[in-house]
């Protein structure tokens, strides 16, 4: 049986392990350190890790922006996809934003990125519009966008996650 992961918020000291998986999962498209430093300041309660043991296998990037939330990224190391860490950051990060009463998520990913756009509509978020060139190696994004105001009250509005 695999093991649980916990989700936490990201802290200071989590930034190498961050670039690891991030280098990892993205290789010469990978964000900066000081992107990450930059996120952990403006986006901190909602930049998340997930850890297995003590061990950050995971983070999903969320900040708020008037009326709602945009995903900035989700990447979870190579070795651990595929057990859980993504699908645990997805269910904390809509938890954190259902409390906050935020009404809707939207999120950027790229076209020919099919097991991250199966994962984003297994949550149900829905195509909005195709970005083309959006992303810096000239490939074309696509917008999902997901309405948390039809989600049902958190079971666990009083858990911590």
């Amino acid at each position: 049986m695999e093991k649980r992961f916990t989700i936490r918020r990201a802290r200071a000291l989590d930034v190498p392990r961050i670039l690891e998986i991030e280098i990892a999962s993205f290789g010469p498209d990978a964000y900066d350190r000081n992107l990450f430093a930059e996120y952990t300041r403006t986006c901190g309660e909602l930049f998340l890790v997930a850890l297995r043991g003590t061990q950050v296998v995971g983070y999903a990037i969320t900040c708020l922006c008037r009326d709602r939330a945009d995903l900035i990224s989700v990447a979870v190391h190579p070795k651990v996809l595929g057990k859980g860490a993504a699908q645990a950051l997805m269910d904390s990060i809509l938890r954190r934003l259902k409390r906050r009463g935020v009404d809707r998520i939207v999120l950027t990913v790229k076209v020919t990125n099919v097991r991250a756009r199966t994962f984003y509509e297994r949550y149900g978020f829905r195509k909005l519009r195709r970005a083309p060139r959006y992303y810096e190696d000239g490939a074309d994004g696509l917008i999902m966008v997901k309405n948390l105001a039809d989600l049902p009250p958190s079971r666990a509005a009083n858990r911590r996650t």
